[in-house]
């Protein structure tokens, strides 16, 4: 069977995409490039890949579709004959933006529009560009690799910054225009009767007022563009401050070496309205957002002990979505991932985009991964099959989270699996994810049960950890610090557990800190500083970094000790 991420061969197009041509032949690029990216959204890869390599040097827009789908391509294989392709595709779209002689200039009548829109649009798509560069850059894992990565990013976001900055004032400058143009057209408040008359009169009509007969594209400039533009725009921009604000503190002095800002609510209301736009990255947008919703903030625990943060925003874009994409292996996943956040039915959107993503073992990877927690329900066989499949998606020596799943799997799958053992691993995904604080009462109670019976030297750090965690959820704050105390010192299961003491500084000083006695707030502050500085190299190193990062204005708000 063909593989589905495979680039078509050059000169062949398969039907669909064919007809998604003929479909699109009347419509401009723009809403060409994004239908092929929402083809590629709903599992028709190889049918979007035909369509943007056809139309491929139609213009800068199509061009860089392709480079899209290759680039992609690339980060779901990891494959080097197919990164050597993306690299390759991304250059070709980069000369094609710097070159003054496309055929794209050649068509556009209008001088202003080509001075100005043309260059924006370009530039956006150079930025974008240089950005998976920098990522292709990045998996080499050279330290020539990492700088050179460094400065291409640091050259796109001035590129971002720019074009951000001049779309904005182009679009203040029309509403400035259009705001005086309604006053100027608008009678006077006391025109008397015989002026209203003569207005009537063949050349005072309402036509010839020099504000009304202004068209839409006033100066050159399509509004409708210039929105689809900012759209275009906004998802680099958005992305790269959301991205930067949650960098660990010991990596940020070197980010703001660089120049990149990080404010993440800029950030978002930038991804948010570039998912609304006409853009072809407005669906990339709406991933951004579903996969900050539903991954990082839980997974980072960026707004603490609000686990609802974020919830109902992601599931206002699945409702939204649903129509649109009604197959797509990638919106079943995130749907899973709210599912699974609010302890309902994940199991079976997993299980769905696992179906789904046929051939796309990124995806396939996560969602096996997901699916561990049929263990807890008694499916001890259907769990050891699952784990069983980890091996054979094992791509990066380097990923944390693939590590971790081959751990995982690789101590799970035996015959002597037990009910218990699978409960522990579900509730240490909850856990992980920060899902705990959304199970009802009587599902902590009944998970203590479980953990309380585990009987396993080399789980007990892991065991004394959750059961911090669930006492925390259940507000019992003086339990929650004894057991945090007992995992901190665990020593016996820290080979296999690596991550568990450091998370248990970090969670005793959580609860500490929020204590109303100065004396325990300042042990609070010592233990997360422990935890940030006292160890290294375990399990979501990185992830604990940003949870302390994110805590620090907490902490510094604290009163001194007397």
């Amino acid at each position: 069977m063909a593989d589905p991420t495979e680039p078509a061969p050059p000169g062949r197009v398969t039907a669909a995409a064919a007809a998604a041509a003929e479909e699109t032949e009347d419509l401009n690029e723009a809403a060409l490039a994004l239908k092929g990216i929402n083809m590629l959204l709903n599992n028709g890869f190889k049918e979007s890949d035909e369509l943007f390599r056809l139309y491929r040097s139609h213009s800068p827009l199509m061009s860089f579709g392709a480079s899209f789908v290759s680039f992609l391509n690339a980060m779901m294989t990891f494959e080097e004959e197919k990164m050597q392709m993306a690299f390759e595709d991304l250059k070709a779209t980069e000369r094609l933006c710097e070159s003054e002689n496309s055929g794209v200039i050649e068509t556009i009548k209008n001088k202003f529009r080509r001075n100005v829109m043309d260059r924006l649009q370009r530039q956006i798509i150079i930025a974008d560009c240089q950005v998976y560069l920098a990522v292709l850059s990045f998996i080499k894992q050279e330290l020539s690799s990492y700088i050179k990565g460094g400065w291409i990013l640091r050259k796109a976001w001035k590129m971002y910054n720019k074009c951000y900055s001049d779309i904005t004032h182009l679009q203040e400058g029309r509403r400035r225009r259009s705001s005086e143009q309604k006053v100027a057209a608008a009678p006077p408040p006391s025109t008397p009767p015989s002026s209203a008359s003569s207005s009537d009169a063949p050349g005072h009509g309402r036509s010839s007022s020099p504000a009304s007969s202004r068209s839409p594209r006033a100066h050159g400039i399509d509004p409708e563009a210039l929105e689809r533009l900012k759209g275009a725009v906004s998802f680099g921009y958005g992305l790269f401050h959301l991205c930067i604000s949650m960098v660990p503190p010991h990596l940020l002095k070197i980010v703001n070496l660089l120049g990149f800002p990080g404010d993440r609510l800029q950030g978002l209301a930038a991804l948010a309205y570039a998912s609304e736009s006409k853009d072809m990255k407005a669906p990339l947008a709406t991933l951004a957002l579903l996969w900050y919703h539903t991954v990082v903030q839980p997974f980072f625990a960026l707004d603490g002990t609000d686990t609802q943060a974020g919830l109902r925003e992601a599931k206002s874009i699945l409702q939204q979505r649903e129509a649109v994409y009604p197959n797509s292996s990638l919106f079943m996943f995130f749907k899973g991932r709210v599912q699974r956040l609010e302890i309902t039915c994940a199991l079976t959107s997993f299980r769905n985009a696992l179906d789904l993503a046929s051939g796309q073992r990124e995806i396939q990877h996560v969602c096996l991964y997901e699916i561990v927690c049929q263990g807890s329900t008694g499916n001890l066989e259907g769990a050891v099959a699952v784990f069983m499949e980890v091996d054979g998606l094992f791509k990066r020596k380097n990923n944390q989270i693939e590590l971790f799943a081959m751990k995982r799997a690789e101590k799970l799958r035996t015959p002597s699996l037990t009910r218990e053992l699978c409960v522990l691993s579900v509730i240490e995904i909850l856990y992980l994810w920060k899902a705990l604080p959304n199970c009802s009462p009587a599902k902590l109670q009944a998970m203590t049960q479980v953990l309380r019976g585990i009987d396993d030297a080399s789980s007990a750090g892991l065991k004394n950890l959750l059961l911090g965690a669930i006492n925390g959820c259940l507000q019992n704050a003086d339990e929650a610090v004894q057991l945090f105390h007992l995992a901190a010192r665990d020593e016996v299961g820290r080979l296999s557990n690596s991550y568990v003491q450091p998370y248990a500084c970090y969670e005793l000083g959580c609860v500490l800190l929020s204590s109303p006695e100065a004396s325990s707030a300042e042990k609070g502050r010592m233990l997360m500083l422990q935890a940030k500085e006292d160890y290294g190299g375990y399990d979501f190193e990185n992830r604990l970094h940003v949870r302390i990062h994110s805590a620090l204005p907490s902490m510094r708000a604290a009163p001194p000790p007397p």
